[in-house]
């Protein structure tokens, strides 16, 4: 009783903060908010039984090295902003187009992965949890979607995302601090886990690349031109991603640690089940967060995936018609493929944008600084060898 009033408390108090107009009339905090929600609402959900299962007591270094590739990705495409702004361009105008291109396809996978695990949750605690299901919700919020965007568009539901990320942050705090009680008595007892690894050598790489959706959405800030300074964008985006990470690695950590994936069922819910363990307050507060965060995540892509079509088509297509495309991309891999593979089509299509991004920035500066140049040419290896051989969870 005493940790569940905890729990509560700690949200509210989370909240309250986060809604001081002091805070969110600051024009970083303002910039990060796009980056941290699409960074956050990624992976924070599926993470924790998803490395737990795979990677045992190695966990956390398999988030370390998670984050610190979306660090690499990051800084690339950090480069690039600054190019743009001192010389209105990152690269050739085909290269640039070809990147905006990957990024508009990528977004149409991920609005299929939020909304798909928008779906599970949705059911999870209802007595129809099961995947035809949760597959009827996702294709009705599609419609949803669909039906707002081609009639009012979208930026009344784009202006709850402050909401989302405030109540998203706020639940995330609670259960940080469940976890940390949790964890801590199990210190006591002594009778921490430390499970082996269920995936080793290649097949624990290529598993691994089929997770980079998980650490996606800084690259965000890359299109926020319109409405902040190049610097801004760039301090931003660089906070965006230390402050998940360093959620993601305490997260990650102390489930780790204080939960046996052996004989748990793996699934993209898993995690409502786990938490239960801790508080019976813990469920329903996740798939509120959940909820939340995947809905403003895909209308945030939505957008995002129409106004690039729209750009790159020179408006032969229009916004409406791509976010019918969008729709339908999303719909057939809702009834063909399971959330887990589409995280893995998610991410290897954002690797491709990331690989591309990287090969801008390594192209561009080869004759400023040869060490920085080989470091960005590495990494659009990197994200050429993800897209390729990225591979989901079996």
């Amino acid at each position: 009783m005493i940790l569940n009033f905890a729990i509560l408390a700690t949200i509210g108090a989370t909240l309250a903060l986060l809604w001081q107009p002091a805070l969110r009339k600051a024009e970083v905090w303002r910039a990060m908010v796009t980056p941290l929600a699409s960074i956050i609402g990624s992976g924070f959900l599926v993470l924790g039984p998803l490395l737990n299962h795979a990677y045992g007591r190695w966990a956390p270094v398999a988030m370390a090295a998670l984050c610190l590739a979306a660090w690499g990705f990051g800084a690339a495409i950090r480069d690039n902003i600054r190019a743009i702004d001192r010389d209105g361009t990152a690269g050739p105008a085909w290269a640039e187009g070809a990147a905006s291109a990957m990024l508009g396809f990528a977004y149409m996978i991920s609005v299929a992965y939020y909304l798909n695990l928008l779906g599970s949750f949705a059911v999870s605690l209802t007595p129809v949890d099961s995947q035809l299901a949760a597959r009827a919700v996702t294709t009705g919020v599609y419609a949803l979607i669909l039906g707002v965007g081609w009639v009012w568009g979208f930026t009344v539901l784009e202006r709850l995302e402050y909401a989302s990320v405030a109540l998203k942050l706020s639940i995330i705090a609670g259960l940080s601090m469940a976890l940390t009680v949790y964890t801590g008595v199990r210190l006591g007892q002594g009778t921490l886990v430390f499970s082996p690894a269920s995936e080793t050598g290649w097949a624990a790489l290529t598993l691994g690349f089929g997770m980079i959706v998980t650490v996606q959405g800084f690259e965000t800030s890359r299109y926020l031109g319109a409405e902040y300074a190049a610097a801004t964008r760039i301090r931003s985006m660089r906070h965006a991603q230390l402050l998940a990470t360093v959620i993601y690695l305490a997260y990650i950590g102390l489930v780790t640690y204080a939960f046996d994936p052996e004989g748990q069922h793996l699934s993209e819910t898993a995690i409502v089940d786990m938490m239960a363990v801790v508080s019976p307050v813990l469920p329903v507060v996740l798939v509120l967060a959940a909820l939340a965060a995947q809905f403003s995540a895909a209308v945030a892509d939505t957008g995002g995936s129409g106004g690039l079509v729209e750009e790159l088509t020179r408006k032969r297509i229009t916004t409406r018609q791509a976010y019918a495309l969008t729709v339908a991309v999303g719909l057939a891999l809702t009834w063909a493929a399971d959330v887990f593979q589409i995280i893995a089509f998610a991410s290897r299509a954002f690797a491709a944008y990331y690989a591309a991004q990287s090969a801008l920035a390594a192209a561009r500066v080869w004759t400023q600084s040869r060490p920085r140049a080989a470091v960005y040419a590495a990494l659009a290896l990197l994200g050429a060898a993800i897209a390729i051989l990225g591979r989901s969870v079996e």
